[in-house]
């Protein structure tokens, strides 16, 4: 049975599995969205479980939010990178300053 420091810990962990994905892979646009997305999704399970534990909705609300405005971010993110993709034919980080308008 998970308590809630393992479920607090659990949150933690992927927290910290999407901020070395940042830091690490600096090249490639799109696992630094997906680093982006383990990072909210970490920090929307910290609320639900704040909240079941506190018997309280807001939490609930908080995390339906944010997974939102996550879901917003990634499609205008991905649909960005196809754009990119379709004119420099590569989803590098390097040469992205050439499409500043």
């Amino acid at each position: 049975m998970l308590t809630q420091i393992n479920c607090f810990s659990i949150s933690f962990l992927l927290f910290l599995i999407g901020m070395f994905g940042l830091f690490i892979n600096q090249k490639n646009i799109l696992v630094m969205l997906m680093s982006l997305e383990i990072m909210f999704l970490a920090l929307s399970f910290n609320w639900i479980l704040s909240s079941v534990y506190l018997d309280d909705v807001m939490g609930q609300i908080f995390a339906l939010l944010i997974l939102t405005v996550t879901a917003a971010e990634s499609s205008i993110g991905l649909a960005i990178l196809v754009v990119y993709y379709r004119i420099r034919s590569t989803v590098t980080v390097e040469l992205m300053n050439l499409t500043k308008g």
